[in-house]
């Protein structure tokens, strides 16, 4: 300790006993954080019986951390004989008690009541860069204080405790707990234990949030402070019938988790979720889920990403946000990316993707060189089709290539496939091969595509890439090819009004930000000459925003329902939110959106080359939902 302008000030009062004035300008204390604390001690000292002395008086410091003792009322008991000084320290409804030997000061035994949190603020201040923001501590501890540090140990209460760390990776509120802590920051590297109940509160680590419950949870720590972060060597924690796990991390000074090592974990569903996971998997995109069932195992996380996991899952559901769920999960992975692991396997009595439901399966699977690999292939039902997994090998570090695959689908009904994704149902049948599908950096590529025989012709899917499928805003990405399909059906479907005719066109370049179209080049063109009703006239002609060519008698179209026409087409190429229009080719005031053919000689001109893609999509889904108008 190091004071500055030191001044003490003695006056005999009329009963014998001296008023003491003692004022140090500065205060200096490494050891517990003090820097240029202003000290002033008033009060009246008395002998009380031999070798006694007493002091009642008033305490107040300027500038130590936390406040602690601003304004507080002191009591000392000084027995030299008994070698012992006793202090007592008062300040609102907080009180410190301390017993020193006069031998030994730095030595003290401490009572503590109601002690505001904030107080601690200097004597952390070396092993922890983080503040305290609420909270009291009660209990009774040991205190050395020596010249490189401090050694505390006691029995403690904590209510209703607040602290936040450097960056706000790491942080807590309304926490209460009860149990046994040391500190000792004398050698390399500060060392803390805590064994703690705790009950009620947050606590935030990085992405995980706790929600603790009403009842004691068990936390057991001890904790290295080093120059790059904080290792706890232990960390064991048990909320019971609910989660525990036991294992070791190593957190930077902002928070962050640069290594965990879960060697066992157990977690009951769907408390276990409600508790402890559900802010952090919220992160990853499942939020609001709905789960059952129980999951064991244990997990190491690096620098580098993931080094070990495993898990048992028995009658495990998910169900959440639509684009993943899991029913009746049983069995396990052992991965590892440094050593071979044995044999598991794992299966599901229903796994939805997209609300897209695959049936029950199951699979054995084997860590080898670092990669979790499909043994053999699997096969499991999809909306009246199959789904055949040939080969599947996952590489779940984060670098490089995460996952490759390929897999076929054959037979599945086009109108199962409609009812699940709530589109307008029609019939036929969905098949394809993806020779190769890889997944790396929240990125999907498939190879090879999907055909889709619908409508008396052919619709093939192909170069579909996904990003973010998990997240909030998936990114879809390919070209559709559609060949030769009969018009009669698709727009019988549709209630667009009645075409006949086969239908060619494509899609290409189309990119969905969160299933909503944002860029494409679709081109539609009939494949021969049909016949097109009223209504469908009049809602390509809305579609294009154009009319009738010149000359066309209104009261000679009401006498017929339905014309020939030689040619259909229109394109339209999505950038932004505008859509370039065009159609078959270009005419004077416009382009030609349908060829008449006998008569009447039915002409339709498209007069907008740009459109605001809102207006088209509205005048798409009137068209579609309309009440059939008639052309005047």
């Amino acid at each position: 300790m190091q004071l500055k302008q030191v001044h003490l000030r003695l006056d005999q009062n009329p009963e014998g006993s001296l008023r003491m004035t003692f004022t140090a300008a500065s205060v200096d204390m490494p050891t517990v954080g003090w820097r240029r604390v202003g000290m002033r001690l008033t009060g009246t000292v008395a002998r009380s019986g031999k070798g006694i002395w007493t002091f009642d008086g008033h305490a107040a410091l300027q500038g130590a951390p936390g406040g602690l003792l601003a304004d507080s009322d002191v009591h000392m008991i000084m027995n030299v004989e008994a070698n012992n000084l006793d202090v007592a320290m008062v300040q609102g409804a907080t009180r410190v008690d301390a017993a020193l030997p006069l031998d030994q000061p730095s030595h003290a035994r401490i009572k503590l009541d109601k002690l505001p949190l904030q107080w601690l603020q200097g004597l952390l201040a070396k092993a922890w860069s983080g503040r305290l923001t609420g909270g009291s501590l009660s209990g009774t501890v040991a205190l050395d204080v020596a010249s490189d540090g401090i050694r505390s140990s006691g029995d403690v209460s904590l209510s209703h405790a607040g602290f936040e760390g450097e960056g706000g990776k790491l942080a807590g509120q309304g926490l209460n707990a009860s149990g046994r802590m040391t500190l000792d920051t004398t050698g390399a590297n500060d060392v803390v234990n805590a064994d703690l109940s705790l009950h009620d509160g947050q606590l935030l680590l990085n992405t995980f949030y706790a929600d603790l419950p009403d009842h004691d949870v068990h936390l057991a720590i001890e904790a290295v402070v080093q120059t790059y972060g904080t290792t706890l060597r232990t960390l064991r924690f048990t909320d019971p019938d609910t989660l525990h796990f036991n294992g070791t991390m190593v957190l930077g000074n902002d928070g962050s988790v640069r290594n965990i090592h879960l060697s066992r974990f157990n977690a009951s569903l769907p408390t276990a979720y409600q508790r402890y996971g559900k802010a952090w998997l919220a992160t990853l995109g499942f939020a609001d889920l709905t789960t059952s069932g129980r999951l064991d195992g244990g997990m190491w996380l690096d620098a580098n990403g993931w080094r070990a996991f495993h898990f048992r899952a028995s009658d495990v559901s998910i169900r959440g946000n639509g684009r993943l769920a899991v029913e009746g999960l049983d069995g396990g992975l052992d991965w590892s990316r440094d050593n071979d692991r044995p044999v598991t396997t794992l299966g599901w009595q229903k796994l939805d993707f997209y609300r897209i439901a695959l049936g029950a399966t199951k699979g054995q699977w084997q860590s080898r060189q670092g990669r979790l690999s499909l043994l053999a292939p699997m096969t499991m039902p999809v909306l009246g089709g199959h789904l055949f997994l040939h080969e599947l090998d996952w590489n779940p570090t984060g670098k490089g290539q995460h996952l490759q695959t390929s897999l076929a689908i054959t037979d599945v009904d086009v109108r199962q496939l409609c009812d699940a994704l709530g589109w307008p149902k029609f019939s036929g049948t969905l098949a394809g091969a993806i020779p190769g599908l890889r997944y790396a950096d929240d990125h999907v590529e498939l190879e090879g595509g999907l055909s889709l025989s619908v409508f008396g012709g052919f619709v093939n899917v192909t170069r579909l890439s996904l990003q973010h499928p998990f997240g909030n805003t998936p990114v879809l990405a390919g070209d559709i090819g559609m060949q030769r399909l009969d018009l009669a059906s698709l727009t019988s479907v549709f209630d667009f009004g009645r075409i006949t005719g086969r239908l060619d066109g494509s899609v290409d370049n189309l990119r969905m930000v969160d299933w909503s179209p944002v860029a494409f080049k679709a081109s539609l063109r009939t494949e021969g000459e049909g016949r097109i009703s009223q209504r469908a006239v009049k809602n390509l002609t809305s579609v294009g925003g154009g009319g009738m060519a010149a000359g066309l008698q209104g009261a000679v179209l009401k006498l017929f329902d339905s014309f020939g026409y030689q040619r259909i087409g229109l394109s339209c190429t999505l950038e932004g939110a505008v859509c370039q229009m065009s159609g078959l080719e270009p005419v004077d005031d416009g382009y030609l959106i349908v060829d008449g053919r006998g008569l009447p000689h039915l002409t339709v001109i498209g007069h907008q080359h740009q459109v605001s893609w809102p207006t088209l999509v509205a005048r798409l889904k009137a068209a579609i939902h309309g009440g059939g108008p008639v052309i005047k």
